[in-house]
């Protein structure tokens, strides 16, 4: 079992530590979100799209949560927080305006546990994050500064447009159909390295995704003419 939070939190403000960085699968996982304003109501969106189950605890809601609740998306536990309502959850988010019961859920929680805006209160935090499809780039400072990698993200977002998520789901489907395809390692590993390439991404920002996408889908029919090993790509 992890250690509690508030624990944890004792040592964590007075040695140097660093998060480690992971990215969690939470289908079907049980997560709770103790709040239920408009801060709750981001949380709550973003544990719904990564596919959790979500109970949210408050007294009141906000519309969107409530139709949340009215439509069976998430369970909605129409009182204030209780001592034993986190027993069976995965993950944790305290999202409330209230220090107490923040407090109280931080020394409550048996599992992971995000405070918002009280990082010491919890065992981990959540990054400024960018989703491209299925491409996430996650921004942290690690606590030390929110607003930093608030302007980190949006230098980010220009950087990497919606085409990259176009981009990064095409090259999943041709490496699928490379591993089963394609039964020399060396040359898939060639192959899989070459049409993700920096001069990819250059093709991409200059020419846009479907020039890109042609471009590799020549140099994957090249490849299968000269190897004759390759069947199933067009």
């Amino acid at each position: 079992m992890l250690k509690k939070p508030g624990k944890a939190s004792r040592v964590s403000s007075t040695v140097e530590h660093y998060y480690y960085p992971a990215f969690i699968d939470l289908r079907g996982k049980q997560c709770i979100v103790v709040g239920g304003g408009k801060v709750a109501e981001r949380k709550v969106a973003a544990l719904l799209r990564s596919g959790a189950k979500v109970t949210v605890i408050s007294p009141f809601v906000t519309g969107v949560l409530a139709d949340y609740s009215k439509r069976k998306r998430i369970k909605h536990v129409k009182r204030k927080y209780r001592k034993g309502d986190l027993e069976d959850a995965f993950i944790v988010i305290a999202a409330t305006s209230d220090g107490q019961v923040n407090q109280d859920v931080s020394l409550d929680a048996p599992c992971l546990l995000n405070v918002v805006d009280a990082p010491e209160l919890a065992n981990f935090i959540v990054p400024s994050v960018i989703k491209r499809g299925p491409l996430a780039l996650a921004v942290s400072t690690s606590g030390s500064s929110p607003a930093l990698a608030k302007n980190i993200r949006k230098e980010l977002e220009l950087l990497y447009s919606k085409e990259f998520g176009l981009f990064v789901d095409f090259l999943g489907k041709q490496r699928k159909k490379a591993l089963m395809d394609i039964a020399d390692d060396g040359i898939r590993e060639r192959l899989l390295k070459q049409i993700a390439a920096p001069e990819m991404l250059g093709t991409l920002r200059k020419e846009g995704f479907k020039a890109t996408r042609d471009r590799i889908l020549k140099m994957i029919k090249r490849q299968r003419t000269k190897t004759a090993k390759c069947s199933g790509w067009e």
